[in-house]
C-alpha cells in the first residue's frame, strides 16, 4: 500500500501481510530492514521468509520499503542524496492509526529489526514506549551517543553518500544522546525484549556451497563480531537495571540473512506472548 505522509512529503510504500481470517481485531508487527534497504521490497520477505513464517499467525505484519542508511528515525534536515527521512513520525504517528482502521488492528504492536534496523527498533521502542509491547533486535549496535556508536552510525550513512550531520547534527548535538538505547534503556522496562547475535565465526550457513561465502565471512564475520560486543553490552545494561530480556548468543554465525531467518522463529514466542497471540 502507498501512504500519503505529510512528514515524509511523499507517498510512502509499505507492504502488509494479512491472515486469511479477518473477522476479528488482531495485533500488528512492524518489521524494519537493514542498512541496504531495497527501494521496492523488504529483505524480511525477500531473504527472511517472513511470508511463509507468518502464514499461520494471527497478526498483521507491516514491512518498511526503502530507507537505506536512515536508521528509520527523524532526521533534522533533508539530505541531498537520501531525501527527507521522518521515519519515526511516519512509523509511530501516521501509519499505525491507518493500519488499525483498515486492517482490524487492535492497538497492540511489536517492532523488530536486523542490523541497522535492530538499533532502530530499540530506538523506536524506548522513544515511543506507549506504542509497543515487544521489541526484537538482531545483530545490532545500540550506543548512538558514544564516540564509537556515533562513528559507526555516521559510517553507515556515508556508505550511501548521505551527510551524517543531517541526521542528528554535529558531534556534540544532544540528539545523538536522545537516540542512545543504552542510555535510555530504562524506558524499555515492562516490554518483552529479545536480543540475538552470532559470534562472527563461520557457522552452519557459511559453507562452500554458499555463493556469497567470500563476503559473508570476509565482511560479515568481523561485522557480526562487533555487533556481538554491542549486544553483550546492552544485555549487561538490562541486567544491571533488573530488566528481563530473552537473548540468544550464537557460538558461530556471520552478519547474514540465513541466521536472521532462524532468529525470527526463535524470537516469536517472546513477541507473541506479549501480543497475546499463539
Amino acid at each position: 500500500m502507498f501512504v500519503d505522509s505529510p512528514a515524509m512529503s511523499r507517498d510512502v510504500e509499505v507492504h502488509v501481510l494479512l491472515p486469511r481470517e479477518r473477522n476479528h481485531a488482531r495485533p500488528t508487527v512492524y518489521m524494519l530492514d537493514g542498512r541496504a534497504a531495497n527501494p521496492t521490497s523488504n529483505n524480511w520477505t525477500e531473504q527472511g521468509h517472513a511470508e511463509e513464517f507468518f502464514e499461520d499467525k494471527d497478526v498483521n505484519v507491516v514491512l518498511t520499503v526503502g530507507g537505506p542508511a536512515s536508521f528509520y528515525t527523524d532526521w533534522q534536515q533533508p539530505d541531498p542524496v537520501l531525501g527527507t527521512n521522518r521515519w519515526e513520525t511516519f512509523l509511530t504517528k501516521e501509519l499505525p492509526p491507518l493500519i488499525d482502521a483498515k486492517f482490524e488492528g487492535n492497538g497492540r504492536n511489536a517492532v523488530m529489526g536486523v542490523s541497522m534496523g535492530a538499533e532502530a527498533a530499540m530506538m523506536l521502542a524506548f522513544r515511543q514506549p506507549q506504542l509497543y509491547v515487544a521489541v526484537a533486535g538482531h545483530s545490532g549496535c545500540f550506543s548512538m551517543g558514544t564516540d564509537f556508536g556515533q562513528t559507526q552510525a555516521r559510517a553507515i550513512v556515508a556508505t550511501y553518500r548521505g551527510q551524517p550531520d543531517n541526521m542528528f547534527g554535529k558531534q556534540n548535538d544532544p540528539a545523538w544522546l536522545a537516540h542512545d538505547v543504552m542510555l535510555n534503556a530504562e524506558a524499555l522496562r515492562g516490554k518483552a525484549i529479545y536480543l540475538s547475535v552470532g559470534s562472527g565465526l563461520p557457522g552452519e550457513y557459511d559453507t562452500p556451497d554458499n555463493p556469497e561465502i567470500v563476503s559473508t565471512i570476509g565482511f560479515g564475520g568481523p561485522l557480526e563480531a562487533a555487533t556481538n560486543l554491542c549486544t553483550q553490552r546492552l544485555a549487561e545494561r538490562f541486567a544491571a537495571l533488573g530488566i528481563p530480556v530473552t537473548s540468544h548468543f550464537r557460538l558461530t554465525g556471520t552478519h547474514s540473512w540465513p541466521y536472521w531467518r532462524d532468529e525470527l522463529a526463535r524470537s516469536w514466542p517472546t513477541v507473541s506472548r506479549a501480543l497475546g497471540v499463539a
